[in-house]
């Protein structure tokens, strides 16, 4: 029986560990010149020919220079370094990728550290402590600190050593620079919308009310609603605490405490979750969503808000522009260049879909 393996031939593996003396004694120079052509000294004397016989050996022999050293030499890297929650919380990975796309188009690269979503009982200090100085220990120029939901955070103390610069989130401290939503201008976009459609009566499913999502988003509703003449009536104001269980029984309540000709005609939720919650109880009331209740989400969460049936209208988080923002930032800093304010505000665009 003939066999596979008789046949086979083994796989070449580039050595690993070529170094700078290798590359010379392959292209019969010195180590001072290939040092001097990988680093592109412009003031080196060296043909064109001995280049040429340099590039040739680095390719043959597989070398890659050593990042780790280069860095010690120069106190500089090509790196950023990102500690984030994310990772584990794919709501908000858009941070990530436009963080990613602004530092390639910086020729920067991120080293991206995971670390424990937070919960009600706050993030692991300790494993965010443990990832910060992992970043540290490889050099990276400057730190971003990226969180899945806007709110005060305690920045490790060694953060400090390096640029920092926070997205989505804000430091408690009040020390370092953050990148954050326009809570306020979105919920105000959000309320001229239903305005413009003809709404009056607007009902309004909130978050937990203390934090700066709920506080932003329902002063930007109040101050859509001054514009027009009305004030938000308390009473149409009611908590869904983020989920859709909570928002299916806030809606509940709004459209069961008044008889049909003084119920609200729309529903602000802010976020989609309560507004998939809100479309249920909507519908076992027999009310037909956009023709007897209008809805407006908010967070643009893609899976809920353009597969509700209608498609939810909803105000985009920028989660992508804030990740892009934070490197940029970043940038300047580790430029040594001013940055105009400690907090930028981002917009949080209407996405129009027919619910509205």
């Amino acid at each position: 029986m003939a066999k596979n393996a008789s046949s086979s031939k083994p796989v070449a593996v580039r050595q690993r560990g070529v170094t700078m003396s290798d590359v010379a004694k392959h292209a019969g120079v010195s180590r001072t010149a290939v040092s001097f052509v990988l680093s592109n000294r412009e003031n080196a004397s060296i043909s064109e020919e001995t280049r040429a016989r340099i590039a040739e050996a680095v390719q043959a022999l597989g070398y890659r220079p050593n990042a780790g050293a280069r860095a010690l030499a120069s106190q500089r890297s090509d790196w950023y370094g990102i500690v984030t929650e994310i990772v584990t919380a794919p709501f908000a990975v858009d941070i990530i990728k436009g963080a990613q796309d602004q530092a390639w188009l910086d020729r920067r690269f991120l080293l991206i550290a995971p670390s424990d979503q937070a919960d009600a009982l706050g993030p692991n200090q300790g494993m965010e402590d443990a990832a910060t100085e992992k970043l540290l220990e490889q050099r990276v120029e400057g730190l971003l600190y990226a969180a899945t939901y806007h709110r005060g955070v305690h920045v490790p103390e060694s953060a400090n050593e390096v640029p920092t610069v926070l997205i989505n989130c804000f430091d408690a401290d009040g020390r370092l620079p953050s990148i954050v939503p326009d809570e306020r201008a979105g919920g105000r976009v959000a309320v001229e919308r239903l305005l413009q459609a003809g709404h009056r009566r607007i009902g309004v499913i909130n978050l937990d009310p203390d934090i700066p999502a709920a506080v932003g988003r329902v002063a930007g509703a109040r101050e859509a609603l001054a514009d027009a003449g009305l004030e938000l009536d308390p009473e149409l104001v009611v908590a869904g605490y983020a989920t859709a269980d909570g928002g299916y029984d806030a809606a509940c309540q709004i459209l069961d405490r008044y008889p049909a000709k003084e119920r609200p005609t729309a529903l602000f939720c802010l976020n989609d979750r309560m507004a998939m919650g809100a479309y249920d109880a909507i519908k076992e009331r027999g009310l037909a969503i956009p023709g007897d209740i209008a809805v407006i989400g908010f967070d643009n969460q893609e899976l809920i808000a353009a597969y509700l049936r209608p498609k939810l209208t909803t105000v985009a988080l920028p989660f992508e522009k804030m990740g892009a923002l934070g490197v940029q930032t970043l940038a300047a800093l580790t430029a040594g260049q001013p940055i105009t304010a400690d907090q930028q505000l981002v917009d949080c665009p209407l996405l129009e879909r027919s619910s509205v």
